[in-house]
């Protein structure tokens, strides 16, 4: 579908809520809480991988939806993440943290909530890279804050995997839709138009992406986003085959697999 550059490709949009998830849209974040100071150039080992997790229930339907520049994304920018305590210890007793990080030049805000609503803690190290503090076992979400009046699409993944169909990240791949003013949650794989199984941090063994072919062990410890800002077309609803998730069930197409990602 991205191929055809100036023509309109279909977009899955959450439910009624503002805070649920829309394909084809783009990220948000959260105003820092801090200035993050310079901290030593140490490396930081990821200790993290994100599981397949729990069902949750994730609505979602289809629009229409052009990208403005399919080709350039407005902004591309990572988590990298591990425990708290093997952050600390790398970046030094000095190191400050933020509650979220500014993308798209401020239009969308993005932070990261752990399992009992608590922003979760993201440090710079002494190369640019942000660093999310977990736990292992703690169920965590992506939230994202549109600022902006623009309509941005935005592509995320986990583990160098798509959240939304489980294959090795794509610019190129359909996201959520954040709308003006709005705000969306990324809390899962996608497992359905209905459901997700809930991102929780894992040891990397247990990673989703250390157990599907498609994962590869190299990416897993970091989260991406890719906002795109999006002209939308919802004149007419828009269709799009599924196919059957039970297994078992004859199927006219056996090789699709469907658009969403498949369990480990």
């Amino acid at each position: 579908i991205w191929r055809l550059a100036a023509c309109s490709v279909l977009v899955a949009v959450l439910g009624a809520c503002s805070s649920m998830p829309q394909h084809h849209s783009q990220k948000s974040a959260e105003p820092s809480a801090s200035v993050a100071a310079a901290a030593p150039a140490a490396a930081v080992r990821s200790t993290l991988g994100t599981q397949w997790g729990e069902g949750r229930e994730s609505r979602v339907h289809t629009i229409n939806a052009t990208r403005v520049m399919p080709e350039q994304a407005q902004d591309v920018q990572q988590l990298r993440y591990s425990d708290e305590n093997s952050i600390r210890n790398a970046l030094g007793a000095r190191a400050e943290s933020q509650l979220s990080v500014l993308l798209a030049r401020g239009d969308v805000e993005w932070h990261v909530t752990g399992d009992n609503g608590q922003t979760l803690r993201i440090y710079r190290d002494g190369t640019g890279n942000y660093q999310l503090a977990g736990y292992s076992g703690m169920r965590y979400e992506l939230q994202l804050s549109n600022h902006s009046n623009r309509v941005y699409e935005v592509v995320a993944t986990v583990d160098g995997l798509d959240v939304m169909n489980g294959e090795p990240g794509s610019l190129r791949n359909m996201g959520y839709i954040l709308r003006p003013g709005s705000k969306i949650t990324i809390d899962g794989f996608r497992r359905s138009n209905q459901e997700v199984a809930a991102f929780r941090f894992s040891g990397k063994g247990n990673a989703y992406a250390a157990n599907t072919p498609a994962g590869d062990s190299r990416n897993i410890g970091v989260i991406g986003v890719a906002l795109f800002e999006t002209r939308l077309d919802e004149s007419e609803p828009a269709r799009r085959y599924e196919a059957p998730q039970r297994s078992g069930a004859p199927n006219p197409f056996p090789a699709d697999r469907g658009s969403y990602a498949q369990p480990p």
